[in-house]
């Protein structure tokens, strides 16, 4: 009798119960496959991030004595797919059963899920003994009936079961569910943005053999030492030099963006979450523990800004994705069509918000969640862009983008492609939000404060344009009612003129 256990590359913990014992009769087996490097052009430290943390975890998984198979992309032998390297290392093991934890993806789900069925040997799914909820928790929690699910409620529902931020009476700590309000100020140089805290790996070996693979990639595979984890140690070490540096004021300034930091106060850890190799509980607990060792360090609002993230948006959004795949992938409420700008490969936009927020994702893999949301989501959503062409660019560009976590955070929140199922309002802002929060406004040829005039900021007029288009479906929600009044309230001129500028640069937006 001998079992093959398949590891997929978002599959990177080291403690996953299947290793607590050493098996002789047991093969693990990891593939580097062109199916999973090409299904969309990905960023090349994102294809880096990937394969270098599957061969330390190759070596670990050999250093305690475990029997692995590993094929790498150059290998003769290496079929690039997931079914025929399977049929290669069944046939090699003789295994009699086949094992693999529960995947990520709808579809791998459904890739091997077929292949369970066609391989003619027993075969059994296993958890991947990661997230706090299962698969269908967040349907289970809202009730099939409902038509949006608000992620507070379930939120709160995993602050009560796991006791996080929690008083011993059952209260939310400090009398609150959310502090988000408190989390909101622009950043102006002081306190000053932490050190980085990258890795030291060096992969130009690796990034030799994917390029001779011939591996489409885009963007800088790293300027220097490789930024990302590889491996739990590292992520740990990541993890306790953001509870150090940058916890204590990741609160007030989570929403703030400047052209000196590429990160602030965040953590970057979202890598080292979504390949398995930080758990969220103890991502949660570790802040949670940093703030009640020294509360007038680490307040409360920074940690709870920061828990809320971990345990409620990330766990809501998994339930999001399995309970409405495949068919909310191609969803478009709004109708939108226009093809996103070439100037997303190359950042070469005069824009100074959006050649920065580019720009640095393209060097970098990386752009916080307000940058993803408030600059390069809001433009693409205000100016019309079809949300399967922008929700594909950031699967392929950021390095911790996995389907389940990018696309609903895409479809949904940033592009309000759902209908509101996700979010009870679109996400968009003027130049006025920008310049609040950022000091992307200087500096840049356009004009922050002019709608129409031949140097106007081109989010002003699209900003109101989509108000003025959507007025039908917007005008009644309590949260975003007034933008729409206010756009209705204008003269009939100034609609029309809005409407002329904004179908201009519409037209022109290769220009930008």
């Amino acid at each position: 009798m001998s079992t093959v256990r398949l590891i997929l590359g978002d599959q990177l913990n080291p403690e996953h119960p299947w290793f607590r014992r050493r098996d002789p009769s047991v093969t693990y087996v990891l593939m580097e496959v062109r199916s999973e490097t090409d299904y969309v052009r990905h960023h090349a430290q994102k294809v880096l991030a990937v394969l270098a943390g599957m061969r330390r975890l190759a070596d670990h998984l050999r250093g305690k004595g475990h029997k692995v198979r590993y094929f790498r992309l150059g290998d003769p032998d290496n079929a690039q797919g997931f079914a025929a390297n399977l049929r290669t290392a069944l046939a090699e093991a003789r295994a009699t059963r086949l094992e693999h934890q529960e995947p990520d993806e709808w579809r791998l789900d459904q890739e091997l899920a077929a292949f369970r069925r066609e391989c003619g040997i027993e075969a059994a799914v296993v958890g991947s003994d990661h997230f706090l909820d299962a698969r269908d928790g967040v349907a289970r929690h809202f009730g099939k009936s409902r038509s949006r699910w608000l992620m507070e409620s379930y939120y709160r529902s995993v602050r009560a079961r796991t006791g996080l931020l929690m008083d011993a009476d059952g209260e939310p700590e400090g009398g609150r569910w959310n502090f988000d309000a408190d989390n909101r100020k622009p950043w102006h140089g002081q306190p000053p943005a932490p050190r980085p805290w990258d890795g030291k790996a060096d992969l130009r070996g690796l990034w030799a053999e994917i390029q001779a693979a011939g591996v489409a990639t885009f963007g800088e595979p790293s300027a220097g030492a490789f930024p990302w984890p590889l491996d739990r140690r590292e992520a740990l070490a990541h993890l306790r030099a953001f509870m150090e540096r940058g916890l204590p004021s990741f609160g007030d300034y989570e929403d703030a963006m400047h052209t000196s930091s590429d990160r602030l106060f965040h953590s970057r850890l979202s890598h080292a979450l979504n390949v398995k190799l930080l758990h969220p509980l103890e991502v949660a607990q570790a802040a949670v523990e940093a703030h009640r060792a020294d509360p007038g360090r680490v307040p409360l609002a920074a940690t709870e800004g920061f828990v809320r993230q971990i345990i409620g948006w990330r766990e809501y959004i998994r339930g999001v994705y399995w309970a409405r795949m495949p068919e909310y992938a191609e969803s478009n409420a709004l109708g939108h069509d226009l093809p996103l700008p070439s100037w997303f490969w190359t950042g070469a936009v005069r824009m100074n918000c959006l050649r920065h927020a580019i720009g640095q994702s393209l060097a970098t893999a990386y752009a916080h969640h307000i940058q993803r949301l408030m600059v390069i989501g809001s433009f693409c959503l205000t100016a019309g862009v079809r949300p399967r062409e922008v929700e594909r660019w950031f699967l392929g560009v950021y390095v911790d983008a996995f389907e389940w976590v990018e696309l609903p955070n895409v479809i949904g929140m940033s592009q309000h492609a759902d209908g509101g199922f996700l979010g009870s309002k679109p996400y968009c802002g003027a130049a006025a939000y920008i310049n609040r929060m950022s000091d992307y406004c200087k500096g840049c040829p356009y004009d922050p404060k002019d709608r129409l005039g031949p140097l106007a900021c081109p989010l002003n007029a699209l900003y109101w344009d989509f108000w003025l288009r959507h007025a039908g479906r917007f005008k009644d929600n309590p949260r975003i009612g007034m933008a729409v009044r206010q756009a209705m309230r204008m003269d009939p001129a100034e609609k029309a003129a809005i409407r002329a500028k904004a179908a201009a640069l519409r037209a022109g937006i290769e220009e930008l």
